[in-house]
């Protein structure tokens, strides 16, 4: 007699390192009447971060496509001369959430470790401004950085993309739209967990009780992203990555995604693609890890990601 195989849903994915942890949390339930809120309750848990004496943090604003003024934060290493190799970092949220100050910590180590500079941008937020206005953003942002290169202490042509969760899928928009407008060369993409698929067509997007980024938040932010583009088959590559029919010409990726990720079949599928178009790419999937796997910074999952991606990153920086 043939064995009935356990359910497979998002907690039973888990590693157990999470699990323990994970299961303390409060719901997480986002709606047009609540993702203010959820906002504004994000910030106020964030943990409490004292900038390192070594990197100095530089605020400019610049103009986006539509006049609106973006702000970028630079952050320089101290004691490094010449110009420099920059990550050009987009935080996570759904599209709906997050802001540049999430990237601090990570900018203070990598910048500090590795020599490089960063840079911050704070896109504006969907549903109030959905596609194409936080990516748009981006790209201004990026414009201006290689612009002011000189003055920043960067090297034009190595300037890289950074992003995690929504911030991965806006990297990946990025790179295919700084590739098709031809104006600013770039050097690298990390795609964390990137959110890059709209059409819930795999597996892994289907799994019921995901936790941190649920199927049901995955809707909403997608919905929220796309406005009046979702749900259609026109939706552009520069909106969701994953639609790209032509990959060739990107620059060299990482992309990570934890196994227990609702991302985990997009992102690996995006990965084998950047593969086959001739692009060099390294794909790390680790099992029993959530979406936004730094959500337990002591997992061993966790620990290992952040090795795999700075190893990665100084490889690109000394190349």
């Amino acid at each position: 007699m043939t064995a009935t195989p356990p359910e497979i849903d998002g907690v039973s994915l888990l590693d157990p390192a999470y699990a323990a942890v994970l299961g303390e949390l409060p719901a997480f339930h986002l709606t047009h009447e609540t993702v203010v809120a959820m906002r504004d309750q994000i910030n106020a848990v964030a943990p409490p971060f004292v900038p390192s004496e070594t990197v100095t943090h530089t605020e400019y604003t610049v103009p986006s496509y539509d006049g609106v003024d973006v702000v970028l934060r630079v952050y320089t290493p101290s004691g490094v001369d010449g110009p420099r190799p920059c990550v050009y970092g987009i935080h996570g949220g759904g599209y709906v959430m997050g802001t540049y100050e999430m990237l601090d910590r990570v900018f203070d180590g990598w910048c500090s470790r590795l020599g490089c500079i960063g840079v911050s941008v704070e896109y504006r937020l969907a549903p109030e401004y959905p596609y194409p206005a936080p990516l748009e953003d981006c790209y201004a942002g990026l414009a201006w950085v290689h612009a002011h290169a000189s003055e920043l202490g960067i090297d034009p042509g190595r300037i890289g993309l950074q992003g995690t969760s929504a911030g991965g899928g806006l990297a990946a928009a990025l790179a295919l739209l700084a590739r098709d407008r031809d104006e600013v060369p770039l050097a690298f993409q990390i795609l964390e967990c990137p959110m890059i698929d709209d059409r819930f067509h795999t597996d892994s997007s289907n799994i019921d009780k995901l936790q941190v980024w649920s199927r049901e938040s995955n809707d909403f932010g997608w919905r929220s992203y796309l406005g009046d583009l979702f749900g259609r088959d026109d939706v552009p590559s520069h909106a969701a990555p994953a639609r790209a029919e032509d990959l060739t010409g990107l620059p060299p990726a990482i992309v990570c995604v934890g196994g227990a990720d609702g991302f985990r079949d997009e992102d690996v599928l995006y990965a084998l693609r950047l593969s086959r178009a001739g692009v060099a790419t390294e794909l790390h999937v680790y099992p029993g890890a959530p979406h936004g796997a730094m959500i337990v910074p002591t997992a061993p999952a966790a620990i290992q990601w952040d090795r795999d991606v700075e190893d990665w990153l100084a490889r690109q920086i000394a190349g």
